[in-house]
């Protein structure tokens, strides 16, 4: 068992990065002016976004015994991130293909088989609770949160409890469907949880209802802490009985792609690890959010707390 600050489990893909001249309308089309690739994966990102911010991460993943899987090793291993359960494969690594226009805003479309075969061993589980923070995704497959479910039910809880456990409903339920955490899974999650994030599309797939109605729904629901997403209109943070509106910081965006993961990260860091008021914490993770976005990439504007911190006092 090792110490970590956190722990993330569930993607880490290959990313294939499509600037487009338009996103496509139904039946229509568009003309690619850059490629490129990079390393992505829900897991990954807010694992690398810790990183950045200081804390000792590891990641539980699985990528293929191939060229791709060799990419994802190398830069977890370049960001200090441990790898040591990262299993291999026979199969294709997973990749995303991402689809952005020129105001950076984008479409993602999942592929591979590595992901949604990583299962959880009695080793994983163990490397898990020696973290101070667990983090996973819908991303991940059912089996996998399921067994996290699991461990922070079990009857040894109260007197070897599971570290604080944070989920992030990361897309709709068409695209989760046959491949990753089932509604089931997650409606038991949700009063176990210690953090439930979701972006505004995903809370609305899951719940039915905007972003204010979903916090009022989750906390119905037995969610303690929760933050919902929306874009440039800021975010929504539930803690106990308490509402926070915050703001997003306006930049100028290159791409937008990975800004919920740093965010997640952001909040991971201050909320859950530094235990920082809840309207601090949400306005740390809106300004490493915004970072991300000036830069292209999931990645491309991870900050440091130095970084984050400077932004904060500019406002």
């Amino acid at each position: 068992m090792t110490d970590f600050d956190a722990v993330a489990v569930g993607s880490a893909v290959v990313d294939r990065i499509y600037a487009l001249t338009n996103l496509p309308e139904p039946d229509g089309g568009a003309f690619v002016r850059e490629e490129s690739t990079a390393i992505g994966g829900v897991a990954a990102n807010v694992a690398a976004g810790l990183s950045e911010l200081g804390r000792e991460t590891g990641v539980v993943s699985r990528v293929g015994d191939d060229e791709a899987g060799d990419r994802v090793l190398a830069d977890l291993r370049e960001r200090a991130i441990d790898a040591s359960r990262v299993t291999r494969g026979d199969e294709q690594t997973s990749y995303s293909m991402i689809l952005r226009d020129p105001d950076g805003e984008r479409m993602i479309i999942a592929g591979g088989q590595s992901v949604p075969k990583l299962r959880l061993d009695a080793r994983d589980l163990d490397y898990v609770r020696g973290a101070d923070v667990i983090f996973t995704s819908a991303y991940a497959p059912d089996a996998v949160v399921s067994d996290l479910v699991d461990a922070v039910e079990s009857p040894d809880a109260d007197s070897d409890p599971f570290p604080p456990f944070a989920f992030d409903l990361s897309g709709p339920l068409s695209e989760l469907d046959g491949r990753a955490t089932r509604p089931e899974t997650i409606d038991a999650l949700l009063p176990i949880c210690d953090l439930f994030v979701a972006n505004e599309v995903s809370a609305r797939s899951y719940l039915g209802v905007g972003p204010r109605e979903a916090v009022e729904e989750l906390r119905a629901r037995g969610v303690r802490r929760a933050a919902v997403t929306c874009g440039t209109d800021g975010a929504l943070l539930l803690d106990g009985d308490d509402v926070f509106e915050i703001s997003a910081f306006d930049v100028d965006a290159a791409d937008t792609t990975g800004a919920g993961d740093a965010f997640t990260a952001g909040l991971l860091h201050a909320w859950l690890l530094e235990g920082r008021p809840v309207a601090e914490s949400g306005r740390f993770a809106a300004a490493a959010a915004a970072l991300n976005c000036t830069a292209e990439g999931a990645r491309g504007g991870l900050a440091t707390r130095k970084e984050v911190q400077n932004l904060l006092d500019s406002e």
